[in-house]
């Protein structure tokens, strides 16, 4: 069954997830979220080959929130997303929040271009964000009388400071790639025209790495803001040993002592 405004693109270990719909600047519909599902279905039953995810959107966005257009207002005027949007957000979008979280590999987020409201969620999902010059952030949310959703004011708190979150949030103004850099947001500014060469580099190289430490280094960051201190280090000790019973960690040591580069396998 083709997937629904997305595309699914495998090259060696790397799997490329592409939102494509751009007449709607790639914001997110059900039907776009339900092939999403679909994709990463299909990324996990292929999960011993796909070692690194790549994230990102077609034409001149990344992704623009939530899909507002389509689906007209109701006798009574009202856009369906009106009093209904909580339940968008439990039935469709938080599920694949929570896939991109559990993913079982280091995910690459390329923001091509504007990245707002959900779309920015989902951008700052990856653990590697590359960002493209001329793009920007936006949370559009005050703008249509909603609130922040999709986990950004999770995130944002944790990443630049309930000052700067809030701002964000409250003004709904654009945020460059630049100041984003600047406030921890994303990891690397790449010129427009080389952004795709440079994040499917990264992705290439986090994908020849060993992929169970590194999945389990990804589970560690996500829970430690949660954990106490205690807790952290009671993790650290239970995926070591996950980590320490893997074939990389035997070749890791092994190139390490024979003075060459380690060949992982991701087993």
């Amino acid at each position: 069954m083709p997937l629904h405004h997305v595309a699914l693109d495998f090259a060696g270990a790397v799997a490329t997830v592409t939102l494509d719909h751009q007449e709607v600047m790639n914001a997110l519909s059900p039907e776009m979220l339900k092939s999403l599902a679909e994709a990463f279905d299909i990324i996990a039953e292929r999960r011993s080959e796909v070692r690194c995810v790549m994230l990102t959107g077609a034409g001149r966005a990344f992704c623009t929130g939530a899909n507002l257009q389509g689906r007209g207002a109701n006798s009574a005027g009202e856009h369906p997303l009106r009093g209904g949007a909580g339940a968008a957000l439990e039935t469709a979008f938080h599920p694949f929040l929570r896939r991109l979280r559990d993913l079982h590999c280091p995910l690459v987020t390329a923001i091509n271009g504007p990245a707002a409201g959900a779309g920015m969620s989902v951008a700052l999902m990856g653990d590697m964000v590359l960002m493209a010059r001329s793009a920007y952030f936006l949370q559009a949310f005050r703008r249509i009388g909603l609130v922040p959703d999709c986990g950004s004011t999770w995130l944002l708190p944790r990443l630049v400071g309930r000052a700067r979150a809030l701002e964000l949030s409250l003004m709904g103004e654009k945020l460059p790639a630049e100041t984003a850099l600047q406030w921890g947001l994303v990891n690397r500014v790449i010129d427009d025209a080389a952004i795709m060469g440079e994040a499917r580099k990264l992705a290439e190289d986090l994908a020849s790495g060993p992929t169970q430490a590194l999945g389990l280094i990804r589970r560690l960051y996500w829970e430690s803001p949660e954990n106490s201190y205690e807790q952290q280090l009671d993790r650290e000790r239970q995926f070591q040993q996950q980590a320490g019973a893997t074939d990389d960690f035997r070749e890791g040591v092994t190139s390490f002592l024979e003075k060459r580069p380690a060949k992982f396998t991701g087993r």
